[in-house]
């Protein structure tokens, strides 16, 4: 089983990339954040990604939505202190194959990871009730975003960015300067998000990524 970790606490992440190789588990790499996950997860191919959940720029779930939109075989499991059911929810809805915290203790956490492998999947303690709860309780939404379909299907990792960024309210030549890019292509990028998504402008392109917690 290869493994990525992504966390962006040095020490957290040091720690535990020496524990699971002391465990002989193959730690293929590390990242410090969402896009450095996605850059590493298409070049290192991992089978499981552990990832966190609240990081500076692109955090785990937005990261979650564009690995399992380019590479769905990744299972990517969620490694974090946040046990809100907003990040839970979310979680599970991005495409995460597993929720754990990082209070496991070590044994616990080498038996999760030992069930990914039978097709398990990994669940801190309580997590599962309260998923089933909400899912039994949620219907399929309808509406003006049902045309759209999931971006996951739809949009390319670059277009994924920078939807993400303009959603959050920066400006196309900010988005330019933040991923290398001149403003122009950045407008490009929004033709075709818009374009992809049948929808017919960029403030439902921004109402959409806030729809389906881009942000």
């Amino acid at each position: 089983m290869k493994v990525l970790l992504v966390d962006d606490h040095p020490i957290f992440l040091e720690g535990l990339k020496n524990l699971l190789i002391l465990r002989g588990i193959d730690v293929v790499g590390t990242a410090r954040d969402g896009w450095e996950a996605i850059e590493q997860a298409g070049v290192l191919v991992p089978d499981v990604i552990l990832m966190d959940i609240i990081m500076p720029g692109c955090d785990g779930l937005a990261a979650t939505r564009i690995i399992k939109a380019r590479q769905p075989g990744i299972k990517v499991v969620m490694l974090t202190m946040s046990e809100t059911d907003d990040n839970l929810f979310s979680a599970i809805k991005s495409g995460a194959f597993g929720y754990l915290l990082k209070t496991e203790d070590t044994d616990r956490l080498f038996a999760f990871l030992e069930g990914l492998l039978r097709g398990e999947v990994p669940l801190s303690p309580g997590l599962a009730g309260r998923i089933l709860g909400e899912f039994t309780q949620t219907t399929p939404a309808t509406g003006s975003f049902g045309q759209a379909g999931h971006a996951a299907e739809r949009l390319t990792s670059r277009q994924m960015q920078v939807l993400t960024l303009v959603a959050q309210g920066l400006t196309y030549k900010e988005i330019g300067s933040k991923l290398f890019l001149t403003e122009r292509t950045i407008k490009y990028h929004m033709g075709e998000i818009i374009e992809r998504l049948h929808l017919e402008n960029r403030r439902q392109a921004i109402d959409y990524a806030r729809a389906m917690k881009f942000i």
